[in-house]
Formats: structure tokens, sequence, C-alpha cells
């Protein structure tokens, strides 16, 4: 990878040599397997024994988990806040597993309505809730530094499965309370 950071910089123009340069492309590569460190991750061992009986049958949401993620068309920064809820069946699970969950998919190439379906489907597989509902609200540097270069945008996607799809008032409660 640092090869191909080092065509890059030179691709640009610049001298890959030059004293503030040196190390960039060692850094780069370093960066770049950071940002894209959920692959290979299995949400199953994320959450791995969180999971904790309870008779808790009423909504349970994580607002406002930041997120980092990377346009799969631009190479471009997208980031924002993902809200999670999700009705327990018997079960619930650790707090900061959800933002787990997020962190796993979000450090991924990909475009945000697939990450917001793929975080949704992975808490509904694993936890088997009676439904799950996830919203995510980032801003886009694709959109913002390049192209339209509109500065004040946001894209907001969801994904609402089982009760949060199928009944109206669990759908409303949900984005009711992220909305607090």
């Amino acid at each position: 990878m640092e090869d191909v950071f080092r065509q890059i910089i030179e691709g640009v123009g610049e001298d890959p040599e030059r004293e503030g340069l040196k190390e960039t492309p060692a850094r780069a590569a370093r960066a770049f397997k950071t940002l894209t460190r959920g692959y290979g991750v299995d949400p199953r061992e994320v959450i791995g024994s969180a999971l904790f009986d309870s008779p808790n049958d009423e909504m349970v949401i994580v607002t406002n988990i930041e997120l980092y993620s990377l346009c799969e068309h631009h190479l471009l920064p997208f980031f924002g806040h993902c809200h999670v809820g999700y009705l327990p069946r018997g079960k619930v699970v650790g707090l900061s597993k959800i933002a787990r969950v997020v962190e796993v998919f979000s450090r991924r190439l990909q475009i945000q309505e697939n990450m917001t379906r793929a975080i949704a489907e992975s808490i509904m597989e694993v936890v088997e809730p009676h439904g799950v509902g996830v919203v995510v609200d980032a801003r886009h540097l694709c959109m913002m530094m390049r192209g339209v270069e509109k500065q004040n945008s946001h894209m907001i996607t969801s994904c609402m499965l089982g009760r949060f799809r199928t009944d109206p008032r669990t759908r409303s409660e949900f984005l009711d309370l992220i909305r607090q």
C-alpha cells in the first residue's frame, strides 16, 4: 500500500522524497488500514457474551453514536451519527456493543444506504429482537469538497426491521425519541 501512496503523491506532481512527504506513504498506509479495519470483523464476536436475559420488552435506544466511514465511489470520508433502537425479546445487549457494531460496519468502503441496512440486519440477526430501527445522519466530503460543493448538506438514511417496519406506532415512537 505504501508504494501506491508514493505513486499517488508522484501523480499529483509532488516529490515523495521532499522533507514533509518522506514518511507520508507509510503513514497514509497505516491510516487507511485504520479507516477500513471493519473488514473481517464478525459482529457476533463483537457482541460475544454480552447478551443478557431480561424481562424488559420496552424499546432500547442508543443515540448519537459517532461514525466515520469512506465513500466507496471517491474514497473520501463521510461522518455523522447513528441512532439504533430495538425491541428486546427476552434478551438485552450490552450498551457498548451497539456502538461497536456500528464501528464494525462504518469502517469499510461503502455507501451510507448499505451501511445503515448492514447495521440493522446484523443487530436483528445476532440479538433476535422483535424489531430494529437504525437512522444515520451523515455529511459526505465527496459532496462538500468536490462535485456540487454543498457545505451544509446532510444525508439521512434509515432501515426499519420487524415491528419497526410493520407497526407505525413503534416506528413513530423511535423517530420521536431520537429527535430529542
